[in-house]
């Protein structure tokens, strides 16, 4: 034999297959195992380390038909407004798609976050080109690349489309481009959807019609101060109102000085028949002092003739004396009881009083009714006159007022319409009427592929390239390991076998 190790399996006829049959092949053959698992994952840590450990992904959402109602361009001050949700297709989201990825914006995207860079060797200065070619053929490429690098991802029954770009620049870079694309995208659609110039139109009718308003409202200054009223046709109402009321006045005083001249007439009839003076009041009344006076004597006495019986019999002399006091005392009760006596006052008659000074109260009130239906029929005459004049006066406002208003009405429909198309201006800063960003692009934190995972499949990878490479080793190496395979597959007789450890040894 010239060489150990047979490329077919080492199997007997008649013996099954071991697993120190299976695993021989890998030992015959370790350096080859050895070297491709080596290699492999060699290859595999550089993957991890020096690839995936620096390569960060950022993504971004952006949903079409989602966006805020907008007022259409009308002459009315009330626009009607444009509903935001339409239905939305395919072919939309497909177009906001396509939109996405248009060059003048990746070139923007790669310009402004730096993925251009010319790279100087020493070679480049025999080159013709300057440095602002050169520029531009970085950025180019540095475009094209990006729109291969970038995924723009759109979901037949979804209307999300879904950005991501991963890099193994900075994660600051990699969220960079995508926040980048999304600005620009936003103000591109925008410039798309909404007409341009609105604002300046409505702002150049605007201070035309606000002009002509402040002219309008000085000339209706200028009259109120020539003519020195305000408001004459609101004066006129109210003048209308007192006339009215005057008018009323004066009939009312007419009435009062008719019933005044009629009250005096009867006032003096019933005092020609009142007398001046009457009774007032007449009591009669007892003599109460002294019935008190009495009875307080009649106490005394009887009590001084209860003291005398416990001391005498009743006919001794001292009570004699004073029973007969007693009886006298009652005697004198009697009489004052049954004497009355009579207060009779007299005073001026109530009724000739009220009469007399109801006459002069009437006297007066006739006086004051005279004199206000004369001054209210000198007013009624001159509010007339002053009406007349105020008819003309209103004419000539109300002119001026209709012009006010008119120009008024103008000025505030174009600032109304100038006021939309600046609120929409203002939120079409951060969202636009159909398509709006989602979810933006963050800075990634952690790195796509973990680099321990890379190393692992890397190791596995290995191990299986490695027993691959070994059999396959085995399965090209023409020698035969055997005495038995010599005799299997040469189908000659074998005389003799020397092992590869004697050879080694001699």
């Amino acid at each position: 034999m010239d060489k150990l190790g047979a490329t077919r399996p080492a199997v007997a006829e008649g013996r099954l297959l071991t697993l120190r049959d299976m695993v021989a092949p890998l030992f015959r053959k370790k350096w080859v195992v050895l070297a491709t698992f080596l290699a492999i994952f060699a290859l595999a840590t550089q993957v991890a380390w020096g690839w995936a450990s620096h390569y960060y992904v950022s993504t971004m959402q952006v949903v079409v038909g989602r966006g805020r109602s907008e007022p259409s361009v009308t002459p009315q001050q009330q626009g009607a407004v444009q509903d935001g949700s339409r239905v939305i297709t395919a072919d939309d989201v497909a177009s906001e798609a396509a939109l996405l990825k248009g060059r003048d914006m990746l070139q923007a995207v790669a310009e402004t976050c730096g993925l251009a860079e010319v790279q100087v060797s020493s070679w480049d200065g025999s080159e013709s080109r300057d440095l602002e070619a050169k520029k531009a053929a970085s950025l180019d490429g540095a475009t094209k690349a990006l729109a291969g690098t970038i995924k723009v991802a759109a979901e037949k029954t979804s209307r999300v489309i879904e950005l991501s770009y991963g890099s193994t620049r900075s994660p600051g870079t990699t969220a960079c481009v995508l926040q980048t694309l999304g600005k620009l995208y936003l103000e591109k659609h925008l410039r798309l959807q909404r007409p341009a110039g609105a604002f300046n139109f409505f702002a150049q009718e605007t201070d035309k019609y606000q002009h002509a308003l402040a002219e309008s409202e000085s000339r209706l200054v200028s009259f109120s101060k020539t003519e020195g009223i305000a408001a004459p046709d609101t004066l006129r109402t109210d003048m209308a109102q007192e006339l009215v009321a005057a008018q009323a006045n004066w009939y009312h005083a007419q009435q009062e000085i008719a019933a005044n001249r009629r009250r005096m007439e009867n006032i003096k009839e019933q005092m020609a028949v009142t007398p001046s003076r009457s009774s007032t009041a007449e009591a009669s009344v007892s003599a109460n002092l002294l019935l008190d006076q009495l009875k307080s004597t009649l106490l005394a006495e009887q009590l001084k003739r209860t003291q005398l019986l416990m001391k005498y019999d009743p006919s001794f002399p001292l009570v004699k004396e004073i029973d007969d006091e007693i009886a006298q005392t009652n005697d004198a009760i009697a009489n004052a009881e049954e004497a009355k006596y009579v207060n009779r006052t007299t005073d001026r008659d109530p009724t000739f009083e009220y009469l007399r000074q109801d006459r002069a109260k009437a006297e007066a009130d006739l006086a004051s009714e005279e004199a206000t239906a004369t001054a209210l029929e000198q007013s009624i005459h001159s509010i007339r006159s002053q009406m007349v004049s105020l008819d003309m006066k209103a004419l000539k406002q109300g002119e001026l007022l209709r012009e006010a208003k008119a120009n008024e009405a103008n000025y505030l429909l174009y600032l109304e319409k100038r006021e939309q198309e600046r609120t929409s201006d203002a939120l079409d800063l951060n969202r636009i009427a159909d398509v709006a960003i989602a979810v933006p692009a963050y800075v990634p934190v952690l790195p796509a592929h973990n680099p321990s995972s890379v190393m692992l499949a890397g190791f596995l990878l290995a191990v299986l390239c490695g027993v691959c490479a070994g059999y396959l080793a085995e399965i090209v190496d023409p020698s035969f390991r055997t005495a038995d395979e010599v005799t299997e597959i040469l189908n000659i007789p074998l005389v003799a076998s020397v092992p590869r450890q004697a050879v080694r040894i001699q």
